[in-house]
Order: C-alpha cells, then sequence, then structure tokens
C-alpha cells in the first residue's frame, strides 16, 4: 500500500515537470522565433492578482481560454452588429465580428512575427463589453448614466469585475491594455494591440458591407469607384489589399501607407453616409435607445429587482453603475423579453 502511494506521487510530481517543461519550451520558441518587438509572454507585466503559472500554457494562452469560455463571450452571439436583431442567419453578430477581428489579427501578427496568443486574446476580449443593440445601446447609456458609458472602458470592467460572478478573469497587463485601447485614444502599449485595432476597422467596415448588400441597402457599384480601384472591388479583395499594405508598412509602429490611409478614410466616410446614418437600415434605432434608456432607469432606481451579483455591485459601486453592468450585458432578446416583463401589460389568467 506503501509503495503503491509512494509510486503514485512520484508518478504525478514527474508529469509536472514534464507539463512545465511543455511551457518553458514554449517560452523558448517565443524568443527565438518572434520579432524583437514582439511582446513575449514570459516577460508580461503579470495580472493584477498574483496565480501560480499553468503548467502547459504561456500567459496569454491562459487569457485566450479564459475569454472563450467566459459567458460574456457566449452572450456576443446574440448581440447585434449593425442590424439590430436581423431575422436569419446571414447577417453579421457581435461574435462573428468578434471572430472575424481575431482572423485578420492573426495574419498580420503570424506575418509580422508578433505574439499571435496575444492578438487572439485581445481580439476575442475586445467586445466583451458591448451592449445590445449596437451603438444604438451604447448611446443610450451614455446618454443615461451619469459618467457616460464607453463599450470599450466596459470590456474592461467585464474582465476585471463581472466575470466569475463578481471575481473577474484576472488577465495579463498587456491583453487588459490592449482592450481597453483597442478603438479610441490612446494606442496600446503592444504591437499586438495595435493590430487588433487595425484589424477591427478593416473587419468592421467590409463586413458592414457585406451585410448592406444582403440587406438591399446597397450595391457593389453604388461604392465609388475611385475606392474599388484602389482597395479592390469583392470583400476578399479589399481585405487582402488593407491587409498586406499593412504588413508591408508596418515596422516600429502598425500602419497602412498614407495612399491606402487615405482611401480607406474615404471608404468609412462613404459607409457612415450610406449605412451608419442611413434611415433605411437605422429606422428601428431610436426604440431601441427608449428600451435601453427605460430599462436602465427602472434598474438604477429599484436594483433589488436585479440578480443578485447586480445587487451586490448596486451596494459596493453605485445602483447606477451596477445598472449600467446589467444592461450592457444583455442580448438583444433578453433585454426585449425583460422589456415586456416590466412595462408590457400581460392578459388576465384565470
Amino acid at each position: 500500500m506503501f509503495t503503491e502511494r509512494k509510486q503514485s506521487v512520484f508518478i504525478t510530481m514527474r508529469e509536472v515537470l514534464i507539463l512545465s517543461c511543455i511551457r518553458e519550451e514554449k517560452y523558448e520558441r517565443e524568443k527565438k522565433t518572434l520579432s524583437p518587438r514582439a511582446s513575449l509572454a514570459c516577460n508580461s507585466r503579470g495580472r493584477m492578482r498574483p496565480e501560480e503559472e499553468c503548467s502547459v500554457r504561456t500567459e496569454y494562452q491562459r487569457d485566450r481560454d479564459r475569454i472563450i469560455h467566459s459567458s460574456s463571450f457566449r452572450r456576443l452571439k446574440h448581440k447585434t452588429q449593425v442590424f439590430l436583431s436581423p431575422e436569419g442567419d446571414y447577417y453579421r453578430t457581435r461574435l462573428t465580428h468578434t471572430l472575424e477581428v481575431a482572423q485578420i489579427s492573426d495574419t498580420i501578427a503570424d506575418s509580422l512575427a508578433l505574439n499571435r496568443d496575444l492578438t487572439n486574446a485581445i481580439a476575442l476580449g475586445h467586445d466583451l463589453g458591448h451592449t445590445p443593440f449596437g451603438h444604438a445601446g451604447e448611446r443610450a447609456l451614455n446618454s443615461a448614466a451619469p459618467g457616460g458609458f464607453r463599450h470599450y472602458e466596459q470590456s474592461l470592467r467585464v474582465v476585471d469585475t463581472l466575470e466569475k460572478n463578481g471575481e473577474g478573469l484576472n488577465l495579463t497587463y498587456e491583453v487588459r491594455n490592449g482592450i481597453v485601447r483597442h478603438t479610441n485614444g490612446e494606442q496600446a502599449e503592444t504591437l499586438e494591440g495595435r493590430v487588433v485595432r487595425l484589424s477591427d476597422r478593416i473587419a468592421y467596415i467590409n463586413h458592414d458591407i457585406d451585410d448592406a448588400k444582403a440587406a438591399g441597402i446597397l450595391t457593389e457599384d453604388d461604392i465609388p469607384v475611385e475606392i474599388r480601384d484602389v482597395l479592390g472591388y469583392t470583400k476578399a479583395q479589399r481585405i487582402n489589399t488593407l491587409v498586406t499594405d499593412c504588413i508591408s508598412n508596418s515596422s516600429d509602429d502598425i500602419s497602412l501607407s498614407p495612399g491606402i490611409q487615405m482611401i480607406f478614410d474615404m471608404l468609412h466616410n462613404f459607409m457612415f453616409d450610406a449605412v451608419y446614418t442611413n434611415p433605411a437600415c437605422k429606422s428601428e434605432e431610436g426604440k431601441a435607445e427608449e428600451m435601453i434608456a427605460m430599462l436602465y432607469d427602472r434598474f438604477s432606481k429599484y436594483p433589488e429587482l436585479m440578480p443578485g451579483l447586480y445587487v451586490k455591485l448596486a451596494r459596493t459601486f453605485s445602483p447606477e453603475i451596477a445598472a449600467c453592468d446589467f444592461v450592457a450585458g444583455m442580448t438583444d432578446r433578453y433585454a426585449v423579453r425583460t422589456f415586456e416583463n416590466i412595462f408590457i401589460p400581460k392578459g388576465w389568467n384565470t
């Protein structure tokens, strides 16, 4: 009995040593194969709360896995990208957008010998704080909440505070920095974070064209010919032009060449007029904004109506912050269902 138990302990310790070697081999592989400008996992500035390292995965791989397994990530599949709660399976959701950003980021990072695990983690987590009904929901909370609302800041709050029933995911500094700086303000401190920022824009402009064409909002011929002559006449051609230009022009920073950047900005301005402010595809957004504002108002005044985690958050922070957290985390259909339960009269039941 004693011999068997001793042997079992010996095997376990041996397995731990073998697995630890796997992690160390990955660290050494990064040092040998990645660019001097890449962010090495072994040099991470660490987590807010120290943890024992995983025996197999690098720190950035752990972050990627934590995000993928989070409830906030799963909810992205039922959150609006551009078209509100679209019927049918063709249109992008916040989840498919996230996956497209991750794919573009991976291509750029791989070509520049940057850390793909880090770009993956940032890309997969960058929109976790987005509201239901896309930017309509964000505008509603930004107007209603005393401190305003910005989805990139909320994404950081999700991974720091809200996930795992209030414990947070305890991600590394580099992933958190890339998430909060993926869209506005200062650039991320790592090149990997900057890759995600550009990839986000490449992804959403091109897939929004695709969705708008499917919805009959615009045709390929509506895109100015001077843009198509440079970037391409299909979604695939445009993405390829932008990605290859980024790879060719990035060194100490991540950027497009001046000429391509100018045309890309023209495409964004075209999309702003043709789709993002087009009454034909935005006619319902006013209703969505009003609904989100009413939900926020109700829960900030009556925090006890929220689930237990948010009641606790209301006590720790404030009812307004907790209401923001709760409403921002809703999917489109959960927001509608909650609104109906609170504000729509029910028929008499005998």
